[in-house]
């Protein structure tokens, strides 16, 4: 009988370490989501009461402020805002802990969630742990590039890789949005952008010369392994008439012209060697059937880095 009571007894002090630690969890939580609307109440208490309830709250609000710093300043390091932490456990013994959370916030314009499960054993001195049941979820346009990188991740419950990738991609795709948007600014009759500024898809196409287009594809690759490369190819249209005056053959070497440019200029200058050399100068250029001997000659200076502005 007595060993069934320390048994009851010994369960009731887990559940209740159990509830202490969701109750923490919890607290913390509700402070991540509405950490300001509390500094707000703590201020209003700590004008309406005095004596050592001042001292109490002024340090609560001290604490809160340095918190507060803290955050901004690890969200500054590695680029990641988080907007929601919950954390709930699922088992709490002397030798094991699991808890399940789920984060979200956003790394640049990338919205993210991950939930995911941490199990901690303590083996002699020794405390192990790993993470289970990750499940990812990225939202936005650029997502078709990392989707497999993604699916990896959760195989392998590679959570540090996910979030170093995550930064590295999101840095890759904000330049890339940058430089598409400064083009179609800079020369909004010569650039498109058919599916916005955050797309893959740069379209250059000069109205004195119809017909003819160049077509940027810049993806951004990520590997298995999490390393993130830029990869930019070009494509030309011409219509059948010029290319009886594509002597230099552009049609088949263009994209390897741009990609001989690109090593030589990197990727904001090769853009706007291409813009200016075969189209800007094009507003002088009456439309006539030599046109397409005029961009052959344009893009076979671009080959031989003879750009002149």
């Amino acid at each position: 009988m007595e060993q069934k009571y320390e048994e009851e007894i010994q369960m009731l002090q887990q559940e209740i370490e159990m509830l202490e630690a969701e109750q923490e969890e919890t607290l913390r939580s509700i402070f991540i989501e509405h950490g300001d609307r509390l500094q707000r109440e703590l201020k209003s208490v700590y004008k309406e009461r005095g004596g050592a309830q001042k001292h109490t709250l002024s340090k609560l609000i001290t604490e809160v402020r340095e918190l507060e710093k803290k955050l901004r300043r690890q969200t500054e390091i590695n680029g990641i805002a988080l907007n929601e932490c919950f954390v709930k456990t699922l088992h709490k013994s002397e030798r094991k802990l699991v808890q399940q959370l789920r984060l979200a916030g956003h790394c640049s314009v990338l919205l993210f969630q991950v939930e995911f499960a941490v199990t901690e054993i303590q083996e002699d001195d020794a405390l192990l742990r790993r993470v289970t049941e990750l499940n990812i979820v990225v939202d936005g346009v650029e997502f078709k590039d990392f989707s497999a990188f993604v699916s990896r991740v959760e195989d392998t419950k590679d959570l540090l890789l996910f979030f170093r990738t995550l930064r590295t991609f999101s840095e890759r795709c904000e330049e890339r949005r940058q430089t598409f948007q400064h083009f179609q600014e800079k020369y909004p009759d010569v650039v498109s952008l058919p599916e916005g500024c955050r797309s893959e898809l740069m379209i250059i196409k000069s109205p004195q010369l119809p017909g003819i287009s160049m077509t940027i594809f810049w993806k951004i690759d990520v590997s298995m392994e999490g390393v993130v490369k830029p990869s930019l190819e070009l494509l030309l249209k011409m219509p059948d008439q010029a290319r009886e005056f594509d002597t230099k053959k552009v049609m088949e070497n263009g994209s390897d012209y741009f990609q001989s440019l690109l090593r030589v200029l990197a990727v904001e200058a090769s853009i706007e060697g291409l813009i200016r050399t075969v189209f800007v100068r094009t507003q002088k250029l009456s439309q006539s059937s030599r046109c397409g001997s005029f961009i052959s000659n344009r893009l076979f200076d671009i080959n031989t880095c003879t750009i002149t502005r």
